[in-house]
């Protein structure tokens, strides 16, 4: 990878921002990534409030920092999590950060650029686990299918948030049952070393205060300890089977096609994977392959904005 992309060469910007953290990469159009990095993890749901903007804000500033020490950026593919069509205000603080025109900045949800990584439209089904977890098929005609991906209050089975409530609410449970119990687990131990203790007021704050892909990085520690702690374990295997329902249920609808399973959660520990394939196989037909993707999104957005037309 060059430390700086050649003078003059057109240089596409590839986003996907999550989370957890919002990487980035430049491209030219022959496909040679240039330079990649990441810096903190952003939500469009983040624009909803005041201080969420600002967060979202600083996070671009610093995206456009890192990005215009390699080189300029002509063209912008964006992807973000929790896009949802609204993107004016976003498309205007890329442009003007990375000196762009507006025109050459193109949003979209983080969880297609994933897609398009892994499969042309209308040849599988992405499931994809970070903070959260969604199921997603782009047809043959370009529309975009989903199972799951309804947000962490509401469902988002197998992703890192998801991981880390149910580490918090056994935890608890068995305080509430025998107070003190939590020393004899290590996933205790390694849930409320990163947390900063073990008062209740330290994990309601936790749960309850920190953006979610704060906590969903809580999931680490639980994938940490699996190998001690047959609880972690557990939770882990459930991860994967929350995901294979996702797949389960976009075959039913679509038919059978390969899968193929993304995302930083899922690569937490090879529990989660494992557990996926053994629910597939159980209820799916034998033909439906399933694959850890190793393409990286934001090298497939920056692509993207390289080929994409002036």
């Amino acid at each position: 990878m060059d430390p700086h992309a050649e003078p003059g060469a057109c240089l596409g910007l590839g986003i996907d921002a999550g989370g957890t953290s919002t990487r980035w990469a430049l491209a030219s159009g022959d496909g040679q990534i240039h330079a990649e990095g990441a810096v903190g993890g952003m939500s469009v749901l983040q624009m909803g409030s005041a201080a969420g903007r600002d967060s979202v804000h600083a996070t671009f500033r610093a995206l456009a920092r890192a990005v215009l020490g390699h080189g300029q950026p002509q063209r912008i593919q964006a992807g973000l999590t929790g896009f949802g069509g609204d993107g004016d205000q976003l498309q205007r603080w890329l442009a003007g950060l990375l000196s762009v025109p507006l025109r050459a900045v193109t949003l979209c949800n983080d969880i297609e650029i994933s897609y398009l990584a892994s499969f042309a439209p209308g040849q599988g089904y992405l499931v994809y686990a970070g903070t959260g977890s969604i199921g997603a098929y782009i047809d043959a005609a370009g529309q975009f299918h989903r199972a799951g991906g309804r947000g962490v209050m509401l469902d988002d089975g197998g992703g890192g948030f998801w991981i880390a409530r149910e580490a918090l609410r056994h935890i608890w449970r068995n305080e509430d049952e025998e107070p003190g119990r939590w020393r004899a687990s290590p996933m205790a131990h390694a849930v409320f070393a990163q947390i900063g203790g073990d008062d209740w007021a330290l994990s309601r704050q936790f749960i309850y205060g920190q953006e979610r892909g704060a906590v969903g990085k809580l999931a680490l520690a639980v994938a940490a300890s699996a190998a001690a702690d047959p609880v972690a374990a557990a939770i882990l295997a459930e991860a994967g089977r929350e995901l294979a329902r996702l797949a389960r249920a976009l075959v039913e609808r679509f038919g059978a096609r390969p899968v193929v399973l993304a995302g930083r959660a899922a690569e937490l520990h090879p529990a989660i994977l494992a557990a996926m394939r053994a629910a597939m196989r159980a209820a799916l037909p034998d033909a439906t392959s399933l694959t850890q993707a190793t393409g990286q999104a934001h090298h497939a957005a920056a692509r993207i904005a390289a080929r994409a037309p002036n």
